[in-house]
């Protein structure tokens, strides 16, 4: 039996029209006994939560917004309450809390304050992009969002192109989805013809693809991908 508070790492779908069946069965099973919830947009995190069946009513006690902005003071009333209740989770926009997304500072108090952290299984779109690209899982790096400004973007692109063509590491990047189509010509521009390029889009969506060519062959057949959540990788 239960004694000390959970934090739970609760990852949510990442498509809008992905099923259920992508989430893990442990889900389903604690969804009614999760005390507090910790979400970075409270509106989408309570339409989630009613997709998976949750009858709790949401309140100002048991509903809190954790995001990038959240702050020190916010976060230590967090782990306050934590430790007085039972189990309590945080769920992430889309795919695991923690991965490319908010959580890492309160799961750190959490494990100051000898609060047990259980990372549920669910979908990664960065793993699940890996896995599907054909390049190395034994050596990778991801990079989050490259430099916004074209000179520093393009220097970031031309140093991860070296590296994966040179020593075999997968480099993972991603970009705001508006900006996506920019983020492609400056890979068009920049990167040898012969480079390989793993491009995923709305993975687990009903229009997903994962697809690992040459840049010329991107070139002849380019991809729509405006305000489509994707994932880049160069590897070798």
């Amino acid at each position: 039996m239960q004694t000390k508070p959970c934090l739970y790492l609760f990852p949510s779908s990442l498509s809008d029209d992905a099923g259920k069946e992508w989430l893990c069965a442990k889900e389903f099973d604690l969804l009614d006994s999760i005390d507090i919830w910790f979400a970075e947009n409270e509106r989408t995190a309570r339409r989630f939560l009613r997709g998976l069946g949750y009858k709790k009513e949401f309140t100002e006690q048991n509903l809190f917004k954790l995001d990038k902005d959240s702050s020190p003071v916010e976060l230590d009333d967090y782990v306050k309450r934590l430790q007085r209740c039972s189990n309590a989770a945080i769920l992430s926009e889309a795919g695991c809390p923690g991965i490319a997304d908010p959580g890492s500072e309160l799961v750190k108090r959490a494990h100051r304050n000898q609060i047990e952290v259980i990372a549920l299984p669910g979908p990664s779109s960065i793993l699940l992009a890996l896995m599907a690209s054909g390049f190395s899982g034994q050596q990778f790096t991801f990079h989050g969002y490259l430099p916004i400004e074209t000179p520093q973007r393009k220097a970031k692109l031309r140093q991860l192109e070296q590296d994966a063509r040179s020593n075999g590491y997968s480099h993972i990047f991603i970009e705001t989805p508006y900006r996506n189509e920019q983020m492609l010509q400056s890979i068009f521009d920049t990167c040898s013809h012969d480079t390989l390029l793993c491009i995923a889009a709305n993975l687990t969506g009903t229009t997903g693809f994962t697809q690992t060519k040459k840049i010329s062959d991107w070139k002849n057949e380019v991809p729509i991908l405006h305000k489509i959540p994707t994932v880049f990788i160069f590897g070798k």
